[in-house]
């Protein structure tokens, strides 16, 4: 396969026929080796998954310009797509999360689920402003040209619950500095699929929030895929 640059991609191991496709997002300050070293692969192996992941390197600046990161998750997609994979997942890390999300609102049709770890949804400015406002789906967005604003807007008027919609699986660490951010979402998901567990904004209640993810069989059975 041909990656984009700085990439990493992991096959499972042993794994015959169809296989799922995790694309995995990490944070603003992290990269794809990262989650490598912190075991997050060597968690769905371990479970022997028929998971393979494709790891980018989605580093800060392409969020600089919200243009930049959707170019480079379309590319992704549209790669990986043009592999044969047909049944797709997305994994972001805090600013990662905010990219999953993105692709997720924009490729409904392509993407399956999406594993969210502490996202980062918003400045706590503005998050605060939608919590003041009952929350968001009570928040109305003003027509102000801010691109935070616009993406939480987009993300309330999301058919969270909807069959065609993909399915919102959220961690998040009950002392992390952006948990309301998370509660917001929390909200808006049957709460099967949230977790929240003590720890903060870091690899360590990450990695433990990863295993509880998976540990509740968010993919199904993967080994049935049609």
């Amino acid at each position: 396969m041909s990656l984009l640059e700085s990439a990493i991609y992991d096959e499972a191991p042993g794994a015959e026929g169809e296989r799922l496709l995790l694309i995995m997002l990490p944070g603003a300050k992290n990269t794809p080796q990262q989650l490598v070293e912190y075991g997050f692969i060597r968690a769905l192996r371990g479970r022997g998954l028929p998971v393979d992941v494709y790891a980018l390197a989605a580093h800060a600046d392409y969020y600089l310009e919200r243009g930049e990161i959707e170019r480079l998750l379309h590319d992704a997609l549209d790669a990986v797509r043009a592999q044969g994979y047909r049944h797709i997942w997305l994994m972001g890390i805090s600013l990662g999360g905010l990219g999953a999300m993105l692709c997720a609102t924009q490729r409904m049709a392509d993407i399956e689920g999406v594993l969210l770890l502490a996202p980062f949804l918003g400045t706590r400015g503005i998050i605060s402003e939608v919590i003041a406002a009952g929350g968001l789906q009570c928040w109305q967005a003003p027509d102000d040209g801010d691109p935070e604003r616009a993406f939480l807007a987009q993300l309330a008027a999301c058919p969270f619950q909807a069959p065609h919609f993909p399915q919102i699986h959220l961690g998040y660490g009950l002392d992390d500095h952006y948990m309301a951010a998370s509660e917001l979402l929390s909200a808006c998901l049957p709460q099967q699929r949230v977790l929240a567990l003590p720890g903060g904004h870091d690899w360590e209640t990450w990695r433990r929030l990863w295993d509880g993810l998976l540990d509740r069989q968010p993919f199904g059975n993967p080994l049935s895929l049609p």
